[in-house]
């Protein structure tokens, strides 16, 4: 069975880090200057900053062929991501960054799911990250999924579509019920412990969070998915899911059963409400973008190749 700590929905840090390419990153907040620090794959990746709200994200952009934007989850960073966006750079263009309080990203006064959202938007809107001329592909994985469709809902013919990986299920019922919240609010507090380990010296991979701040964040998520059916219904864009089958892990008893269960029913649910939405379901728990990265690739440049560019 897999460990208790991967039941936490918002959380999909790896067991083994992909290490980056490089580190280097733009110092100034508030320059319009892109700088190329180092390749990938042969092809140079710019990095610069996005300065908001008194957070400054840093910013990544490389590949070529259409854009696409990827979004991490909770106590996730674009570091963490590199052998998924290694892949998918060979066939797009891709943008990626960290969220406030993760990654390169300092840490901020707030953490909340508006709060990364606004982040989200701030990234999307600098012209540094994808031009107006070629609406992007916003890929979420986890939290970045719901921000991706939260964005996509208030935001109609800015993206080409959607591509949400673990994320944004509209679940049937809580999926942290009330005698969850101690297992969970553990989950967050060993998490933040081994997280703490990693903050010495800074680095890609380090997550500023506190165990309460991820407590916090996890019932806030559970909240958000309850409304989420009626923001798909706002969305005129091809969206396209790639789940996990476990993501509580595979075993048969305590918890796991039931909250498999109900990631597999939202998703139905959503089907049934949007018979055009795609679902492809991997053999995998939340690990899934560290795990299966190949497979999610050819999901993603599949799922791209039947969106229209920039279709109104």
């Amino acid at each position: 069975m897999v460990a208790a700590g991967w039941l936490t929905l918002t959380q999909g840090r790896p067991r083994s880090m992909f290490a980056m390419t490089t580190r280097e990153h733009a110092s100034d907040p508030d320059s319009p200057r892109r700088t190329v620090s180092g390749e990938e794959g042969g092809r140079a990746v710019e990095r610069f900053t996005v300065h908001h709200d008194g957070v400054t994200i840093p910013v990544s952009r490389g590949g070529r062929g259409r854009p696409l934007v990827l979004c991490p989850g909770l106590n996730s960073t674009q570091a963490d991501l590199h052998g998924l966006v290694g892949l998918l750079r060979q066939d797009h263009e891709v943008v990626t960054f960290d969220l406030r309080g993760h990654g390169l990203a300092p840490a901020a006064d707030r953490y909340s799911f508006d709060a990364f959202l606004s982040d989200l938007a701030a990234v999307l809107a600098d012209p540094r990250s994808v031009g107006p001329a070629s609406p992007p592909v916003l890929v979420g994985y986890s939290l970045g999924a719901d921000l991706a469709v939260h964005h996509a809902s208030a935001h109609p013919g800015s993206i080409a579509g959607l591509v949400l990986i673990d994320g944004a299920n509209p679940l049937p019922e809580p999926f942290i019920g009330a005698t969850d919240l101690a297992v969970f609010r553990a989950m967050a507090d060993d998490l933040a412990r081994s997280q703490e380990r990693g903050r010495t010296g800074g680095g890609a991979h380090r997550v500023l969070l506190t165990a309460q701040d991820i407590h916090v964040l996890n019932l806030e998520i559970d909240v958000v998915r309850s409304g989420i059916l009626d923001l798909y219904r706002r969305i005129d864009r091809p969206v396209s899911m790639i789940m996990s089958r476990s993501i509580a892990g595979d075993g048969g008893e305590g918890r796991a059963p039931r909250h498999n269960r109900l990631w597999r029913d939202g998703i139905e649910r959503l089907v049934g409400e949007r018979p055009d939405v795609t679902a492809s379901w991997l053999d995998a728990d939340h690990r899934l973008v560290f795990t299966h990265a190949p497979e999610i690739a050819r999901i993603i440049r599949r799922a791209t190749g039947r969106m229209g560019r920039g279709a109104s």
